[in-house]
């Protein structure tokens, strides 16, 4: 969207003609242009259809025809303000001369008001209502105990959920608009006295200065502009959720929250390694449970990297297995070599998951493990997969789902298949080196600030901060 750096003019008709040519009311129906006179004085209102409170503004309007010329004013300076003070009976307006403003607003979903009566200012009025979907629990967050509630593509729903539940002065809305055409509402949220202003104001002015046409990918588009990406690194380097309960704890501990309009997501700031293991279930229980939950998704989450590996290390090294392992030796090794099958299963899985995304979800579930289930024996049957590949890879499979984060998910794919072929290559020496080299990715990956390092609070070393993210401790009072 292009910027208007004009501001209204005394003339009525030339500030009508000005809007009309902008906002280009002829060429979209949907964008309505409403004269309307009242007692002689010539009023023109803005606003686009479908965001609109018809109600509420048919009100506006007839209270309008009710008032005098003599209320409107007569052109002089602060006009629009002394009549948008005494007789515009509504909870959000605003006065302003900029055209931008006018048409930013007007195309944001509020009512424009021009008048003769005004001279070189115009009224916004907002009466907008947006389509927006209940407050349902996330798909991909959900908890056995706790509350129900999720994010929805509605920014000013997502900012009361979060102030639903923290009710503190020093909880800080800031708003922001971003994207040349979009033109993106997004807001930050901090706690004044517990964030790192001097992060806050290097966030809020890479927003500012983003160099972008649009966010209409929501927080991803956002993430790609304020983070140069090495792609060779698929950590993720910024943590999502879709919970206000989760949103807002982060923002206690003092956190940076971003809420995009047009997205059901907030974006924590600044985010560690050891925050993506951290579960919402892990604080609704007692923190012994709470403890065993993180616990056991740490150990059953780094299974998922080097399991497949180290089975194959083993394999090629039969003599290091002792007799009580001898069970990890396939009695059945497929006619394609143990390798490829494992490659095979890892495209497969994906395969399933692409599979069950595009399926209708009365039939999702049930299509999925069938599917699963007659691709796995028919392989078995003819040949192409061994038993054993099955099973490790299906462990592999459920296990990555101990965690809500699908980037981080796929990171620790990547470092698999990577550690699994360097592993045939080098033997040993390959699965030292790729486990040394998933190290140093996930060491030198950098955060969204670019201070705090990805494995915080383990370097730098914090014992307390540390304890804190391996175990549900139980908070002072």
């Amino acid at each position: 969207m292009q910027i208007f750096n004009q501001k209204l003019t005394d003339s009525f008709d030339e500030n009508v003609l000005t809007m009309d040519r902008l906002l280009r009311v002829e060429e979209s129906f949907d964008l309505i242009r409403r004269p309307l006179t009242v007692d002689g004085v010539r009023m023109m209102l803005y606003y686009i259809d479908g965001f609109v409170q018809a109600t509420s503004l048919q009100k506006l309007m007839l209270y309008f025809v009710t008032l005098k010329k003599e209320n409107f004013g007569n052109g002089e300076a602060g006009a629009a303000g002394k009549f948008a003070e005494h007789y515009v009976p509504t909870v959000e307006v605003d006065v302003t001369d900029s055209v931008d403003t006018l048409i930013l607003m007007a195309l944001s979903g509020c009512t424009v008001i021009l008048c003769e009566g005004f001279g070189a200012s115009g009224i916004v009025v907002d009466l907008r209502t947006y389509p927006a979907r209940e407050a349902s629990e996330p798909e991909n967050d959900r908890v056995m105990r706790g509350s129900r509630d999720g994010f929805v593509e509605t920014l000013i729903f997502n900012t009361a959920m979060i102030r639903r539940r923290i009710r503190d002065t020093s909880l800080t809305v800031e708003y922001l608009n971003v994207g040349k055409s979009s033109r993106t509402d997004v807001a930050l949220l901090y706690m004044a006295d517990k964030a790192d202003m001097q992060y806050v104001k290097t966030l809020s002015d890479k927003l500012k200065n983003l160099k972008t046409d649009s966010l209409v990918l929501g927080h991803q588009s956002v993430a790609e502009s304020l983070i140069q990406s090495r792609w060779y690194n698929p950590f993720p380097k910024i943590r999502m959720t879709e919970r206000p309960d989760a949103a807002a704890a982060s923002i206690l501990e003092g956190a940076i929250i971003l809420i995009c309009d047009n997205s059901p997501e907030a974006m924590i700031f600044p985010t560690s390694f050891f925050d993506f293991l951290q579960e919402t279930d892990d604080f609704y229980f007692p923190p012994l449970t709470g403890s065993y939950l993180r616990i056991l998704r740490h150990i059953v989450f780094w299974l998922t990297v080097i399991l497949t590996p180290t089975w194959y290390l083993l394999l090629m090294n039969p003599t290091w297995i002792p007799p009580w392992l001898s069970m990890v030796i396939p009695q059945e090794p497929g006619s394609l070599p143990i390798l490829a099958q494992l490659i095979l299963a890892e495209f497969a899985l994906d395969g399933l998951k692409l599979a069950s995304l595009n399926t209708p979800n009365m039939l999702s579930n049930s299509l999925s493990v069938v599917g699963g289930l007659l691709l796995g024996d028919f392989a078995v049957t003819v040949g192409w997969l061994s038993p054993d590949v099955i099973f490790y890879m299906a462990f592999v499979a459920i296990a990555n789902f101990t965690q809500s984060s699908y980037e981080l998910g796929y990171a620790f794919k990547y470092m698999r298949v990577l550690l699994l072929l360097l592993t045939a290559v080098f033997n040993i020496w390959g699965y030292i080196v790729g486990m040394i080299l998933i190290l140093v990715l996930v060491a030198t990956n950098k955060t969204a600030n670019g201070k705090r390092s990805y494995l915080y609070p383990l370097i730098p070393f914090n014992g307390k901060a540390l304890a804190s993210l391996l175990f549900r401790l139980k908070k002072k009072t």
